[in-house]
């Protein structure tokens, strides 16, 4: 294996996934290690009992993310949105609109070939993804979640070409796996701001992948029970000190799926959205604990 491993060496990949991990020196622009994000908060209802709950817990909110898509937001939802983050500092993240998951045809729902759930199907469904994102961009989103690599390169080159804003930040989706180094450094070439990995990464994957770029990452500390509900409280410093500088995620395990969210839902969005913040808390402490160079 060591002409493999020198070859990716070479490339500038880690030969391997090292027991040891190293400590992170990578920060945000502020010098944390570290940011808070909430996802599934689909809309300004389960936006505003986000920022409700952070200030009963006394956590800072860094950045929300929805995900039944811009699509099914009116113009007053997103502006509301937009507004809610530009007046507390928080980043808005939006799904991008449709998806073979929610299109026609049979394999996106079938046992095996779930897989291909959140990609663009055809190029009608690439450009009705891509007039989602303007739509957003208009109305003063900055943030968007990207399941689909092809749309994820046209956006990027859009942004160069100056049809979308330059600061949109292009986060890729849990559902685009970053399982690798190799496949983190490809999706960065071609323009993600902004990795959310797997949630089954164990750390020293998880450092691995850190080796090989340097945009944030995003990990899931308790993930939703369709991508597994892992409960990772205990494994937060570690996470944290390994991959820096890094989004901490908090879903909700045994908690119904919102996608997508409506009025009908409307209860279990606020509620779980509170519950969200709450989990949050619990690991915040855990990190004070455990790794207090790295608490704000």
């Amino acid at each position: 294996m060591h002409a493999t491993r020198s070859f990716l060496a070479s490339l500038g990949l880690p030969r391997g996934d090292d027991g040891a991990a190293h400590t992170s020196s990578l920060r945000f622009d502020d010098g944390s290690p570290y940011r808070v994000e909430i996802p599934s908060v689909e809309g300004p209802e389960a936006f505003e009992a986000v920022l409700e709950a952070a200030a009963e817990h006394g956590i800072v909110v860094h950045r929300v993310s929805q995900g039944s898509g811009i699509m099914l937001l009116t113009d007053a939802e997103i502006e509301r949105m937009v507004t809610l983050g530009r007046d507390h500092g928080v980043e808005v993240s939006l799904f991008t609109g449709p998806r073979a998951g929610w299109d026609v045809g049979a394999q996106a729902t079938s046992g095996t070939g779930k897989v291909v759930s959140a990609s663009l199907r055809g190029t009608d469904q690439l450009v009705y993804g891509i007039e989602d994102v303007r739509r957003g961009c208009e109305l003063g989103l900055r943030s968007v979640l990207v399941a689909d690599v092809g749309q994820l390169w046209v956006l990027a080159e859009m942004k160069r070409a100056g049809e979308l804003p330059p600061d949109l930040v292009l986060k890729v989706s849990v559902s685009l796996p970053v399982a690798n180094p190799a496949t983190a450094r490809v999706l960065t070439e071609l323009g993600a701001s902004t990795l959310n990995l797997p949630v089954d990464l164990a750390v020293q994957d998880i450092a691995a992948i850190r080796e090989a770029v340097t945009v944030p990452l995003d990990v899931y500390i308790e993930g939703a029970d369709d991508f597994g509900a892992p409960v990772r409280h205990y494994e937060l410093p570690e996470i944290v000190r390994v991959a820096a500088p890094v989004y901490v995620k908090f879903a909700v395990r045994n908690a119904p799926n919102l996608y997508p969210s409506g009025l009908h839902l409307r209860e279990l969005a606020v509620s779980s959205a509170r519950e969200r913040v709450r989990r949050a808390a619990i690991g915040l402490s855990m990190l004070k604990r455990y790794y207090p160079e790295a608490a704000n």
